[in-house]
């Protein structure tokens, strides 16, 4: 099952954010290609700035996509005010799988 996890970072917490890049992107790596999409939310400026994130992945409940959430070196760094879970339908792109 598919599933969306939508991160909010708490505000001006940006150093935070960059202080645990690196880390938060080799967790995502380490789910191989259960994660088929992630990237970060940006605001509205001329130069946008990350103010969130944004992963697809896939998972076998909810209660596993949770944990993955609270695992996230982000989320263990206290980067995030919010983190929302929600299952999803992909209907479109390279990684849904094909109906027969």
């Amino acid at each position: 099952m598919l599933f969306v996890i939508l991160a909010k970072d708490k505000p001006g917490s940006l150093d935070v954010r960059m202080a645990n890049r690196e880390a938060h992107l080799k967790y995502l790596g380490g789910a191989g290609d259960r994660v088929k999409a992630a990237g970060p939310l940006l605001d509205g400026a001329d130069e946008p700035k990350p103010i969130g994130s944004m992963i697809v992945i896939d998972a076998a409940s909810e209660g596993a996509v949770r944990l993955f959430a609270d695992n996230d070196p982000y989320a263990t760094a206290g980067l995030f005010e919010s983190v929302e879970i929600q299952h999803w339908l992909g209907v479109l792109g390279d990684w849904v799988p094909k109906k027969a």
